[in-house]
């Protein structure tokens, strides 16, 4: 029983990781046959298959690594003279098959997003309620009742918009803007008290914001916005590692990212908390799988859209061997990012 109650919580993990990746994939693979596109072959995970079955044109295909998946399409990475491959296609069809993926993670984000609203007692707003004893925020020009609409120039989009801009301080100084009594109202070096951790600074925030009981419309909207926050953070934490402010060893892979959402799902069960924190990570994560893909990149669904918009500029698309080889050469720098970050989690998991 010991060993099980340390087991089962990394196979729920692989089974949460696997099931985002699967969503991904039927949103390719959908579209595809809406579009009567002939799909050779639908996979979930990667490497030999342990089950395949053929119904119709496409085999569908069980892999034994779930760390991914894809959806084989005629006609999609060469020239085919089939009528339903995938280069016959009109432009916006194959546009609307490619994205598809990104799409269908970012509204699985929203559905997480708005199972958690309604489990939770109260949801976040961006008005500040009250201060706790010697505030320093409210010395230097918050006040009870502002609304913050933005900070350091970024718009508050939803309520955990305030911890998560506020987060990415190194000295605790922002400048906001609120709403004060129907106004706004430009804020100056609003400070915060800031703690070292290592090589981390954190802040100590000194308010407390109004929440509102959860209702259907506010859960429905709340779900969009919050949703829209956690989008823009893995953007801007994009831009932070391309801008050298993180390092390859901050990066998680599959290993990693199991292992974090073991971590959490073992207290799932124990408390409400645990379960809203299990699927905070899985929101987190498949609106990162999402917006991941849709970036212009080789190899990945951004690059793909990136050569249809071209190929709607010209009225012809790229030669297949020319995207091929650098969709090819993007493949091997991920696999190699893989290879690079899953090192570090089994290095960090030997650690720890």
């Amino acid at each position: 029983m010991e060993i099980w109650s340390k087991v089962w919580p990394f196979l729920v993990a692989i089974l949460f990781f696997g099931l985002l990746i699967s969503i991904h994939e039927l949103g390719h693979f959908t579209f595809a046959k809406l579009f009567k596109v002939k799909v050779n072959e639908f996979a979930l995970g990667m490497g030999p298959a342990i089950f395949k079955k053929k119904k119709g044109d496409t085999t569908y295909a069980l892999r034994l690594l779930p760390i991914g998946g894809y959806v084989s399409m005629e006609g999609e990475d060469e020239e085919s003279t089939d009528e339903n491959a995938f280069n016959k296609k009109k432009v916006w069809q194959k546009f609307i098959i490619v994205a598809a993926g990104a799409i269908m993670n970012l509204i699985l984000g929203v559905v997480i997003v708005g199972t958690i609203l309604t489990m939770d007692d109260l949801i976040a707003t961006n008005k500040v309620l009250y201060f706790n004893d010697g505030a320093i925020s409210q010395q230097t020009g918050l006040k009870e009742n502002d609304e913050i609409l933005s900070i350091d120039g970024k718009k508050v989009l939803s309520g955990i918009d305030v911890s998560f801009l506020m987060t990415r301080s190194d000295d605790g100084i922002f400048d906001m803007t609120v709403r004060r009594d129907g106004e706004k109202v430009e804020l100056k070096d609003v400070t915060f008290k800031t703690t070292k951790e290592g090589e981390y600074t954190l802040i100590e925030y000194d308010f407390i914001i109004v929440g509102e009981e959860p209702r259907v419309l506010n859960v429905i909207t709340n779900s969009f916005k919050q949703t829209a926050s956690m989008a823009r953070l893995v953007w801007l934490s994009l831009f932070d590692l391309v801008t050298g402010q993180y390092g390859l060893t901050d990066l998680s892979g599959p290993v990693g990212t199991v292992n974090i959402i073991a971590d959490v799902a073992s207290s799932a069960v124990q408390s409400k908390e645990g379960l809203i924190a299990t699927l905070n990570i899985m929101a987190f994560i498949t609106i990162n799988i999402g917006i991941f893909n849709l970036m212009p990149l080789p190899a990945l669904d951004g690059g793909r859209l990136f050569f249809l918009v071209i190929e709607g500029i010209r009225r012809k698309p790229i030669k297949p061997k020319y995207e091929g080889f650098i969709h090819g050469a993007g493949l091997a720098l991920l696999l190699l990012l893989m290879l690079v970050v899953t090192f570090n989690d089994i290095v960090n998991l030997i650690k720890n």
